[in-house]
């Protein structure tokens, strides 16, 4: 047993020369040559190596972060001849998945109205006396109903008699609730995801808004 432990000893110290030496390379038995080109190539060199500051290192972390926030921001209500115009500036700076126009339904409004006057004169004196009760009043924006005054819009009738009914208690008595402005369709501009890229592309989509401002969702 003492012979064969010798033996197998001697076979394992043979085979371990044998492959430091490369003689087993033809067998595909071989070791890591450190000299090898590809190794050396891929050994850091620290000359190469350039150190940031914090204040580097802070400015590139803040611009990656803004390269990757994005918002949504739209525009509207927009009327046809409106919508045709952006719809084609988009069309030409954007692609098709950065916006859309979709169709909206504005609400129709309801003001108290007073009116109509005979002349200027008799207005004022109506301003005169809300302002000594005490009630605030608007400018109309329905040529039709001039001259008059409102004293509040509401996005429905049942909230525009509630108020009317409040301010009859308050000495009210010549107003009356009317339809400023129907129900109407339009059209607004979505941009779902607005980050810096996009953003150096929207100048010509301003443009054909008519003033209108881009906002937040």
């Amino acid at each position: 047993m003492l012979r064969l432990l010798v033996v197998l000893l001697l076979l394992v110290n043979g085979a371990y020369f044998l492959w430091t030496q490369g003689h087993l390379a033809p067998l595909g038995l071989a070791p890591v040559d450190p000299s090898e080109p590809q190794h050396l190539a891929q050994q850091i060199k620290p000359e190469a190596l350039t150190l940031m500051t914090a204040d580097e290192s802070k400015r590139l972390a803040a611009e990656a972060a803004a390269a990757s926030v994005t918002e949504c921001l739209t525009a509207g209500p927009l009327d046809e001849k409106l919508a045709a115009a952006v719809r084609e500036a988009a069309k030409q700076s954007l692609s098709a998945g950065q916006w859309s126009l979709d169709a909206i339904t504005v609400p129709g409004r309801w003001i108290i109205y007073m009116g109509r006057y005979g002349d200027t004169d008799m207005l004022n004196r109506k301003k005169a006396e809300l302002r000594a009760r005490r009630i605030p009043f608007e400018p109309l924006n329905n040529p039709a109903l001039e001259p008059g005054l409102s004293l509040g819009g509401f996005g429905t009738q049942g909230a525009a008699n509630d108020e009317l009914a409040a301010l009859s208690q308050r000495g009210v008595r010549t107003a009356k609730v009317v339809q400023e402005r129907p129900d109407s369709k339009a059209y607004a501009l979505k941009l779902p995801a607005v980050g810096e890229a996009l953003r150096s592309k929207l100048e010509p989509l301003r443009d054909s808004l008519g003033g209108k401002n881009l906002r937040p969702c």
